[in-house]
């Protein structure tokens, strides 16, 4: 499949440096790139490693109402040496490094946030499994990856068949643990080295449609979720026959997305269905 891509190169008044800097005048260049895929987007993700190649990786998945879908991971060409050189075209710099099918569109895709030396580069999926990848570069010296699938997770323990699972978080402080949230009303928290669930338990009255981890070494067991009963609920690993509903809307109306703040662990945010309010 041949990748449509195009740029833009927006610049406000003046002359400019690369990438937002500023020359004499104080003006500013800004540089706009617009990757075309051949399907709509469903779900993103940026890589969190920093070697050279691997700053600008974008995972993104595709919304096909079908069985078979696509996740394309999209890196940029090299920067010129002379930005400035008339003849350069900013068309084009995008490109498909890696591209694998997918069962069903990604809920949600996140990238390994472990980033120590000699870690596996891994991207995981959701949707109606827990797919892990890792990421390797295929030896052509021209840029391109290959995928291949490291292990397929299943939540329900008495089936082969998983219940649709709606998001992923991924443990920041301990990566070998990922959380899972479902409609079957469970989250499941993974050990990604046993490739087993650590545990799973009944979060909601109602189906789960996010996750996330509390930010900081002291509260790497702690996480909370929102559902379609209106509720955020926090759990703690160390101590999971209790929860805390910290936040119910007036209504039971469903929350719908949920995110820690990491510098203040102290705020969360969270959205409800058709509802133009934030609730933090």
């Amino acid at each position: 499949m041949t990748d449509a891509d195009e740029a833009t190169k927006a610049n406000e008044s003046g002359g400019g440096s690369e990438g937002g800097g500023s020359s004499g005048g104080g003006s500013t260049r800004k540089e706009i790139y617009t990757y075309k895929a051949p399907w709509t987007v469903f779900s993103l993700a940026w890589s969190h490693r920093q070697e050279t190649d691997a700053q600008f990786r974008l995972a993104i998945g595709s919304y096909v109402e079908q069985y078979s879908n696509c996740v394309q991971i999209i890196k940029k060409k090299p920067s010129p040496k002379n930005p400035s050189d008339p003849t350069y075209s900013y068309e084009n710099q995008c490109y498909v490094a890696a591209e694998f099918d997918h069962p069903y569109p990604c809920t949600k895709i996140l990238w390994s946030p472990d980033v120590s030396s000699g870690a596996r580069d891994l991207l995981a999926t959701s949707g109606d499994y827990l797919r892990l990848w890792s990421m390797s570069d295929d030896g052509l010296g021209v840029g391109t990856l290959t995928a291949k699938k490291e292990a397929l997770l299943n939540n329900n323990k008495n089936s082969e068949y998983c219940a649709p699972l709606t998001s992923i978080a991924w443990n920041e402080t301990d990566p070998n643990l990922v959380g899972t949230s479902s409609i079957d009303t469970t989250c499941t928290i993974w050990d990604l080295t046993a490739q087993q669930a650590k545990t799973q338990l009944i979060a909601h009255d109602r189906e789960v449609f996010d996750l996330a981890w509390a930010q900081g070494a002291n509260q790497k067991d702690v996480f909370a979720s929102v559902g379609a009963d209106g509720s955020v609920r926090m759990f703690d690993l160390r101590s999971l026959e209790h929860s805390t509903i910290i936040y119910e809307t007036e209504k039971l109306e469903p929350l719908l997305r949920l995110e820690w703040n990491k510098q203040d662990p102290n705020y969360l945010a969270t959205f409800q269905v058709d509802s133009l309010q934030t609730k933090i």
